[in-house]
Formats: C-alpha cells, sequence, structure tokens
C-alpha cells in the first residue's frame, strides 16, 4: 500500500506552493500535513535518531506478517532486562502478544518491545533486518535502524518526512490505531499479574481530535513526537523530532494547522 501522504505529495507538488517554515524554533526537524499535503516543514529530509517513534516500524511489521493477538509470548532473559521505559516484565513470564504490543505502544516499554520482536523473528538482529527491508519498501531513503525499540545507536535514523510516511501507513492498521489512541490500559501475564501502563502521549484527551500516534525520547535524539489529530474531516499530522517543548509546540501547532485548514477551505 502506498500512504496517503506519498499520493499526496506528487499532486500537492504541482498543486501548491512549496512547504513553509513558519516555526524555526519549533523542532530540529518537523512536518504538518493536512490532509495527507505536506504544508509547512523544516529540514523533513535531514537523518536523525527516532528514540522510540521507532517502534512504529516494529508494530507495522508485527500487524503484517500473521498477527496472531493470541499467541503466547514469553519473556527472555534480554529482554526482561531491556533499559529505558519498561513495563516491568520478568523472565520467564508468558503473555498473549497483544497484551505486549499494548505495553509496547501505550507507555513505550522496551521489554516489551524485545520480547515481540524475539518472538516474531528468532532475535533482534532478524527482525531489524525486517525493518529495514520494509523501510526500503516505502522509500523511506532517510531511514535505517540499528534496533527494534529505539535506543541510540549511531546506525538508528530517520528523518521527519519519512516518519510521517511511517505513521500513516501504520495507522491503516485498526489494531495499531486502536492501540495508540488509549490512555492507559492493563495487561495480564498468564499467571494472571496484572500490570497497569499509561501513556505518555500528553495530548491523549486534552488536545481535541488527538487519536495518536507515538512518543518518544533518549538523551541523544531529545524529545520527539508523532501526533494525529481529527476533526471533522480534516485530519492533521504533526512530526517533531528534538522539540525542547514538544507538548506547547505541538498543541500550538496543531490549533494553527486547523486554523490554515479552515481558510483554505473558505477560499
Amino acid at each position: 500500500m502506498i500512504p496517503a501522504l506519498l499520493a499526496a505529495a506528487a499532486v500537492a507538488a504541482a498543486a501548491a506552493p512549496a512547504p513553509t517554515d513558519p516555526f524555526p524554533h519549533a523542532a530540529a526537524s518537523y512536518v504538518v500535513a493536512i490532509d495527507g499535503q505536506i504544508v509547512w516543514e523544516r529540514d523533513a529530509d535531514t537523518p536523525r535518531l527516532p528514540a522510540s517513534l521507532t517502534k512504529m516500524m516494529t508494530a507495522l511489521l508485527l500487524v503484517e506478517r500473521d498477527w496472531d493477538p493470541n499467541a503466547q509470548v514469553k519473556i527472555s532473559a534480554g529482554a526482561a532486562k531491556a533499559t529505558g521505559s519498561r513495563a516491568g516484565l520478568k523472565a520467564g513470564e508468558v503473555l498473549a502478544a497483544n497484551d505486549l504490543l499494548t505495553a509496547m505502544l501505550v507507555s513505550s516499554a522496551n521489554d516489551a518491545c524485545a520480547a515481540l520482536a524475539e518472538h516474531a523473528a528468532g532475535s533482534a538482529s532478524a527482525f531489524v533486518e525486517r525493518m529495514n527491508a520494509r523501510a526500503k519498501e516505502l522509500n523511506l531513503a532517510a531511514t535505517r535502524f540499528a534496533n527494534p525499540c529505539g535506543h541510540d545507536d549511531p546506525s538508528q535514523r530517520s528523518s521527519a518526512y519519512d516518519l510521517a510516511v511511517l505513521a500513516e501507513e501504520a495507522m491503516t492498521h485498526p489494531v495499531i490505531a486502536s492501540i495508540v489512541s488509549r490512555v492507559r490500559a492493563t495487561i495480564r501475564t498468564a499467571k494472571g499479574r496484572k500490570i497497569e501502563v499509561k501513556t505518555g502521549n500528553h495530548l491523549l484527551g486534552r488536545c481535541e481530535g488527538t487519536y495518536g500516534v507515538k512518543t518518544g525520547f533518549t538523551p541523544g535524539a531529545g524529545k520527539c513526537l508523532v501526533a494525529a489529530v481529527q476533526r471533522g474531516r480534516t485530519r492533521v499530522l504533526v512530526v517533531l523530532l528534538d522539540a525542547d517543548e514538544r507538548w506547547w509546540t505541538a498543541a500550538g501547532v496543531i490549533e494553527m494547522a486547523f486554523d490554515e485548514a479552515h481558510a483554505r477551505q473558505q477560499r
């Protein structure tokens, strides 16, 4: 499937002015798209560390390949030791794949991410090979993955434009779209241990119409965000990479994007 953003870009290139950069201090790189057409951007093709926005590709690969939400996944010792954001999974515990996907996308749990990658491909490195192959299929020219969870690595990179395309592709899958819209969830191990996970996306439930997609932070990448918002028939997608004030910035940019959409409709 060709993401809507790619299809719209070919038409918009001839039909609309080139995107401008009205927010030079918003983020090191950003993209703002209205109904699949990029209207504003800054360094959109520059490769940068993507932090946990990487997990959009991990989720996409998982649901595209014979996804069984009820598959039982055993947590390896390596996955249980994952650093960064975690769900607190223990080696030897068994959880349904859908519960692990929920933890990975709602609270960006790296232990859940590692367990799913290992389960799907046999090892994290084998899964990364699939990620890079899929990136090539999607023509994500600035994207290269070194791990499935978004840890800083000199070989891990993507661009604001590529991540916008990836987000649109991922959100065509109902299971992903449903999970990333959740503020909190309860997952359970096979033995009944309950684990509460909560979103890091502060726009959900606060910014009208927000329904995803993913947050990320590492020391190298800074604060990152992909936000999808719909009001009526108008969709806005915002990608921020290395944004000092991502929540205030995103909220302000989203409102200006809907104002711009309304103004265009009146012309």
